[in-house]
Parts: structure tokens; sequence; C-alpha cells
């Protein structure tokens, strides 16, 4: 009885929350006139007069030099206390800081935009911060920056997979659709209700191209949403060119770090360079006795894949003193076995195994190296963060995967013991329950983790001059600078214009034990907010530009 009725209560001030941002009180007054800010929302964003800078890192990660670094002095620093404070072992004090952060960026772009300095200009050219720019005389002749918004509906359209290897992940659409249902049975946003259009393409890139052009041309959707490295590299040059938004992409991908060139366009995860070299990191730093030592990965035949594969290549080339010899094996992402690549990866005799895989791939990785008996010789196995996910990737491969590392990039696991009576995970796993769907698919979580930020935003974009647009959804995104409660604590979340275009980057360091199917943070956690360059993507040249 006492669950129901925190529940009701928690979702009563979702609906609080949500009317407070659609509404507006008549002396205009909010609990923002104090001087000071949160600490992710003064953290997650830097002078707005600084332009990007070039670098000579490789864009898309966060160089060894920057990460050695920021372990030295991690310890040597002490955390700024936030002038304003929120509990955040309470739903509603999550609630309360996510209201004033939105507050807080409301009132940063309207005093921009009143003046002169962002929005619209008579040029037809969308500013925001840090040099942010689209010049929406290239947008079509009938593009219209209400594309999607009904009288009574917000049209959002995700092409997901949902069958075939990588079908598990479609259900981060289902968590997202089920808190779309939450918000929508609050209010909405804007008095209007977010109206989820679901394309099932099966992980692959002809199908993703079809369903973009579908849901552009006849479902006139408002904003859009991908999963997969390969199926949103085929459609975000189309996507840009059409100028809809497509914000927190389901993939970490480095090339949505490109407001350039690809300003309509940004992710959510750590990229998987950052990750690639985090692994580098972990390997100087543990196996210090026996370096150099020699890394196999078992890469995904794609562009995915490939991502992570350059990314380490790189590493290794740079850290001679750290890895001797990388061999990087590629499978066939619909292969039904990996037996034959893990036979090549044994016969290697590697001291590091990395699966730079997705999807089932995953959990047969782990079983096939214990299979060839290559885990009991080996110094450290390491899955992906995209393979965190416990009840989808962990739990099915057994014992197998016990003692198995992940550069985890932060995210927290709704199925983990040591998160389940978080107050946000609580409030998901009820969200669940009540919208009949099983808590312990943590994929569904996770897809909140994606819905949560997305409708932040709007609700700031429907408080800016103008109301709800698509260039307004945009400024607000490029500002984003919030607290997100599904990321670890120590991990600063959000985007500044053409400056700093990675939503999260850092991670922690994570063991996991089977026995007690939890994921053991070892060592800190890292985080360099901002530090991440640009990525102007080129497969054909080595990737990051």
């Amino acid at each position: 009885m006492r669950r129901g009725i925190s529940r009701l209560l928690a979702l009563l001030l979702v609906f609080a929350m949500i009317a407070a941002s659609c509404g507006s009180d008549d002396d205009g007054s909010s609990d923002s006139d104090s001087s000071g800010t949160s600490d992710t929302a003064s953290s997650a964003s830097s002078d707005d007069s600084d332009e990007a800078e070039e670098s000579e890192d490789e864009g898309g990660s966060l160089s060894q030099e920057d990460i050695e670094e920021a372990q030295e002095t991690d310890d040597e620093e002490e955390a700024e206390e936030p002038e304003v404070s929120f509990d955040r072992s309470t739903i509603e004090g999550i609630w309360e800081e996510a209201a004033y952060n939105r507050q807080q960026m409301v009132d940063k772009i309207t005093a921009k935009m009143d003046a002169g300095e962002w929005g619209i200009g008579d040029d037809n050219v969308l500013r925001g911060p840090a040099g942010f720019e689209i010049d929406l005389n290239d947008c079509p002749s009938d593009w219209s920056d209400t594309g999607g918004i009904t009288s009574s509906e917000i049209r959002i359209g995700h092409t997901t997979a949902m069958s075939g290897n990588l079908a598990a992940y479609g259900n981060l659409g289902v968590g997202w659709g089920a808190y779309l249902n939450t918000v929508n049975d609050a209010g909405g946003i804007d008095g209007k209700d977010l109206t989820l259009l679901v394309k099932d393409d099966g992980y692959v890139a002809a199908q993703t191209i079809e369903f973009i052009d579908e849901l552009i041309e006849s479902e006139n959707v408002f904003a859009l949403l991908t999963l997969g490295s390969p199926n949103t590299l085929a459609v975000y040059d189309k996507i840009n060119a059409e100028c809809i938004p497509h914000p927190f992409v389901m993939t970490g991908h480095p090339a949505w770090g490109d407001p350039e060139n690809h300003p309509w366009t940004s992710g959510l995860h750590m990229s998987y360079s950052t990750e690639a070299v985090l692994w580098g990191t972990w390997i100087k730093n543990n196996l210090a006795d026996k370096l150099p030592v020699k890394v196999a990965g078992l890469v995904m035949d794609n562009d995915f894949g490939l991502a992570y594969e350059i990314g380490f290549e790189l590493y290794a080339e740079k850290n001679p003193d750290v890895v001797s010899e990388y061999l990087p094996v590629r499978h066939d992402p619909a292969a039904p076995t990996l037996t034959n690549e893990v036979t090549t990866i044994a016969a290697f005799d590697p001291d590091v195994f990395i699966s730079m895989t997705a999807g089932n791939p995953c959990v047969l990785a782990i079983q096939e190296v214990e299979a060839a008996g290559l885990l009991a010789k080996l110094d450290a196995a390491f899955t992906p963060s995209v393979c965190k996910a416990i009840a989808a990737y962990m739990k099915p491969a057994g014992m197998a995967a016990d003692n198995w590392y992940v550069v985890g990039g932060g995210n927290k696991d709704s199925t983990d013991p040591k998160h389940a009576d978080e107050p946000f995970i609580a409030f998901i796993n009820g969200m669940l329950e009540d919208q009949g769907l099983d808590p312990a698919i943590s994929l569904y979580a996770a897809g909140v983790s994606y819905g949560y930020p997305h409708t932040e935003m709007l609700r700031v974009a429907a408080e800016l001059p103008g109301g709800l647009t698509r260039t307004n959804f945009i400024l607000a995104v490029r500002n984003i600078a919030i607290y997100h409660p599904q990321i670890l604590d120590g991990i600063n979340t959000g985007l500044n214009g053409a400056a700093d275009a990675y939503f999260v980057e850092g991670s922690d360091f994570s063991q996991f034990s089977a026995t007690e199917q939890s994921w053991t943070q070892v060592g800190q956690i890292l985080d360099l907010n901002g530090g991440t360059p640009n990525c102007r993507w080129d497969k054909d040249n080595g990737g990051c530009r």
C-alpha cells in the first residue's frame, strides 16, 4: 500500500513539475531568483563567448594525456559546494532539481535571444552558444519550424532493431515509449501528447533509409531518433539536409560529435573512441609489471565495430610501451557462432581480450572465450559498454561472465542490486510495472535514459520565445546542462554549442560478479567534461578528422 501511495505521489509531482514548466506564474517568478547555480548546470557548460578551439588530438576521443592528468589531479581537488543544492535521495528532490535546471536554461537562452545574439537572425541563420550555427536557407523549401506538431500531439519517429541479432535493443524504444506515456498522463508537453512512431529496421541500414524517408515524407515527424551506428551513418546526412532534430541517438559513435556539418544530430553515450582509449588506460595502470602486452579485439564487421577498431588501433600505435601487438578479428554481424574467430584469437595468445561487438554476439563472445580455454590465460577480458546490461547480456552468459571488465560510460543498470533502491530507479521500475512491463528487463529502464533528456529539452523549448519549434528544441539541446539520475555521480552531462558536442565524457571501470549479478566499480570515476575534440567522421582516412 505504501509503495502504491509513493508511486502516486511521484506521478502527481511529475504532473506538477510539467505544469510548472508549461505554464507561467502571474508574476513570472520561479525559484530561480537565487544567484547560485546547481553543480551540474554550472559545470556542464563553458563560457558562451568561447569559440570551439582547434585541437591536435584525434577527434571524438579524449587524449591519453588528459585522462592521466585527470587521474593525477582528481584526488587533489576538492569538489566545490553548489550554492543551490537538492536532495537526490528522494524523487521529489530530483524533480525539483530538474525544474531548477530547466529554468536556468530557459532564462539563459531567452536572455541571449532577447539580446539578438541567439535565435534566428534577419539572415535566416540560427545562432547558438560557442559559435553554433545552422543556415536555415539551406533547408527544403517546404520546411516548417513547427513540422510534426499538431493541436494535440508532437510526433517523434524512431527506427530501431526489434528483430535479428540485435533485437534486444528494441527494448530501449519500449522503455522510452513507456516514459512518454507517463509524461502524457501528466499533461504532456505544452499541453500536447508525445506520439512515438516506431519502425523495426532489424539493424539493416538499407531498411533504416526506407523508414526514415517514410517518417519524413509521410508521417510528418517533428524529430527523429535512430539506433545503431551503421544505420545512423546511412541517414544522418539526409536528416540534417531536411533540418529535422535528431538528438540523443542510440549509439556512441564519435561521428555524432560534429555540430558543424551535422548540427541537428547529437549523441548521448560516451564516444566509442574514448572508450577505446580508456581500455588502454586500464591496461597501462593495472598491468604495469607485464607491459607491453598483446591485445586481441573481436570486432563486429560494420561501421560500429570499425569505430572501436580504429580507436584502439590509434591508441596502440601511440603507446607501444603499453601494447606490443594488436590483433583485430572481424565477424559477420549476423554470424550464429563466433567459434572460428575466437579460435584465431586464442592462437594469437593475447594477454588482454576486448569484445568490440554488440547485441547477442556479446553473449556469444563471453561463452566462446571460456569454451576455448582462453579466459583462464587472460590477464583481463573486456565487454563493451553497449553490452553492460545485466539481464540482456551478462546473465545469459552464465558463470562465464564472472570477472569480466567494462568501461561502462557511467550508465546505471536498473537490475543491479546496488541501484535498485535509488529513487529514480524505483520510480522507473514502478512505472514499468504500472504499464505491464517487466522491470527485470533492464533495457526498458535504459530506454528512459534517452527519453528523460529528450523530454526535458522539449519542456525547455516550449518556454522559449516563440514556443515549441524545431529551432528552439535544437537551441535547448545544444545548451543542455542537467543532472541525469541514470548516470553515476561524478560524471557531468551537457552540451555547449559548437565547443562541446559530447553529452557524456566520463566513465566508470567496473568488474562483473556472476554470483551477485552486479557490477563493482574498480578505481575512480573519470570525467573530462568538455575535453573531447569534435569529430568530422571520415572512415576512409582513419576515422575522425
